[in-house]
């Protein structure tokens, strides 16, 4: 986002633009962790990235929603061996996600249980291609909490998507993570302005035991 300095001019030209409100949050909120596979946490990886605080602070969020009770969903991105599509043609790191490799599992660390889904997604959002509305209009979720990578990327597609199905939505700054800086922080200030409100963890744990 370029300087402190430019960072806050363009702060507050949206303020006057009426662009950035709170989001209003609801009582029954569900922790959405986008991609923390193998594949983007491990540095060896060629799309990967050194998450290693991201995971750990996704990891504290997720024992406070299983204490409350709050839903949680994973998603991982898989392509068939041979699969093309014009994302892969734009990215075509992305092809290394193939089916039955290591780069497609979660990261052990985040510690999920059988009972908490795993949908596999083709694309950026975590709602396009599967049936996660039903998912959430099943367990009557009202919020959703969004965690994991990228933030430029993924996640953002994610929170476009929470909203335009009419879902407040929160990021969790500390739990969310990218291949580089300057995207990451164009990401959560672009949330923040239009979509979502990024918050720290702190205020997502005090939301998630206050909803329970």
């Amino acid at each position: 986002m370029g300087t402190d300095t430019e960072h806050a001019d363009a702060a507050e030209r949206y303020r006057r633009a009426g662009i950035g409100e709170p989001v209003l949050r609801g009582t029954r909120p569900a922790v959405l962790v986008v991609d923390f596979t193998s594949g983007f946490t491990d540095p060896a990886s060629r799309i990967g990235a050194d998450l290693d605080d991201e995971l750990a602070a996704t990891a504290r969020l997720l024992e406070s929603a299983r204490v409350t009770g709050a839903p949680i969903l994973f998603t991982t991105i898989v392509f068939e061996k041979g699969e093309t599509t014009a994302w892969l043609r734009k990215a075509p790191g992305f092809g290394d996600l193939r089916r039955g490799t290591p780069l497609v599992e979660l990261d052990s660390r985040l510690g999920r249980s059988a009972d908490e889904p795993l949908l596999e997604k083709r694309a950026a959002s975590a709602f396009f291609g599967t049936d996660l509305v039903a998912r959430l209009v099943n367990s009557r979720v009202d919020t959703l909490l969004i965690c994991g990578t990228t933030t430029s990327g993924c996640v953002r597609a994610s929170v476009v998507d929470a909203v335009q199905y009419g879902y407040p939505t929160l990021v969790v700054s500390d739990c969310v993570g990218d291949r580089a800086a300057e995207p990451h922080r164009a990401g959560l200030f672009d949330i923040q302005a239009k979509y979502g409100d990024v918050v720290e963890l702190d205020d997502a744990l005090t939301y998630l035991h206050g909803a329970a």
